[in-house]
């Protein structure tokens, strides 16, 4: 895998990356979970991946281009922020019930 086209390599980099960071932001509850359909947090999640995302930039520092390391600092940065926010608002599930059962109105289902 070592002499495939860097091009290929940079996409599948950032494909991993974007693959860890959309799961973290689905369970801070910043996302709708696809299989649920429904915004669900699960902090002890959400921390497993931004934990694997602090892993790979510290296993990987000195191996990615500067591009690949600035947005993979930045990655890991902004999940952290969100995830400090989420807990400190522990009584924020994402949506309630009441606006679930809205539609995209604004009016009762």
């Amino acid at each position: 895998m070592g002499q495939e086209d860097p091009g290929k390599e940079q996409q599948l980099f950032m494909y991993l990356v974007g693959t860890f960071q959309s799961s973290a932001w689905i369970a801070l509850g910043k996302m709708k979970n696809p299989m649920t359909d429904k915004i669900e947090k699960n902090l002890d999640q959400a921390s497993y991946y931004i934990d694997l995302l602090d892993m790979l930039q510290s296993k990987t520092k000195g191996n990615v281009s500067e591009y690949e390391e600035q947005m993979l600092i930045n990655t890991v940065s902004e999940l952290k922020m969100n995830f400090i926010d989420e807990q400190k608002n522990p009584n924020n599930p994402g949506e309630t019930k009441e606006q679930e059962s809205k539609d995209s109105t604004g009016e009762e289902e």
